[in-house]
């Protein structure tokens, strides 16, 4: 289980920083960034973990209380993505580096230190230490990964209503048979990541279907 050990350790404004929506074909990927000022409440700290290894309703709980915590003075919360088109022009690890820094940048006051998941430290205006397998160490990386998680899926479910046929409720972008069945069906939309296979794999084969007059482009409702 995750605890406050590193944070109380380092001294001063300590972030931790995750992120959600790094292996899916569609959407953007979030970030976000966390930090206590005064440490973890009790009660709080006993909800927060791994986002990955919590169901949805524990997610959910955590999510509420993370957000109380913070209109509370408890907890400052910044969040911040990279779209579709900026992991298609930068690449999936440096739009989520830029998430991340914009994430932090949307904290309410400095910090001194962010704690990364991950061991790949992205550029930021603070020092920054690398943790793998963070969200598992520190309840800071962990209560951002929920953040992340959790809005990321919401986000999800807005598309999915805006783009049906896709999934992107169920899935959240991920490349599940249903996903990557209805992305050679339908072609993709513009929340479909350019520079991953199955996308661009689609691209090329709605691109001949258009040649030959076959094929129209997905379209919003």
């Amino acid at each position: 289980m995750p605890d406050y050990s590193l944070e109380s350790a380092m001294g001063g404004r300590v972030a931790g920083v995750d992120e959600a929506g790094r292996g899916p074909l569609a959407g953007p990927v979030l970030a976000a960034a966390v930090l206590f000022p005064a440490g973890v409440p009790d009660a709080l700290a006993r909800l927060l973990d791994d986002s990955k290894k919590l169901d949805r309703a524990r997610r959910e709980a955590a999510f509420a209380a993370l957000r109380a915590a913070e209109a509370a003075g408890l907890a400052e919360i910044g969040l911040g993505a990279a779209s579709a088109a900026e992991i298609g022009r930068l690449n999936i690890l440096r739009a989520t580096h830029l998430a991340m820094a914009r994430a932090v940048r949307r904290l309410p006051g400095p910090v001194d230190l962010a704690l990364v998941d991950g061991n790949q430290p992205p550029r930021l205006d603070c020092a920054v230490r690398c943790l793998v397998g963070g969200d598992g160490l520190s309840l800071s990386i962990a209560a951002a990964s929920i953040m992340a998680k959790v809005v990321r899926d919401r986000a999800m479910h807005r598309l999915d209503a805006r783009w049906p046929g896709y999934g992107f409720a169920a899935h959240a972008g991920y490349p599940t048979i249903r996903h990557r069945t209805a992305l050679r069906e339908l072609g993709p939309t513009p929340h479909h990541r350019r520079g991953f296979a199955p996308v661009e794999a689609a691209m090329a084969m709605t691109t001949i279907a258009a040649g030959r007059g076959a094929w129209r482009p997905a379209t919003r409702p």
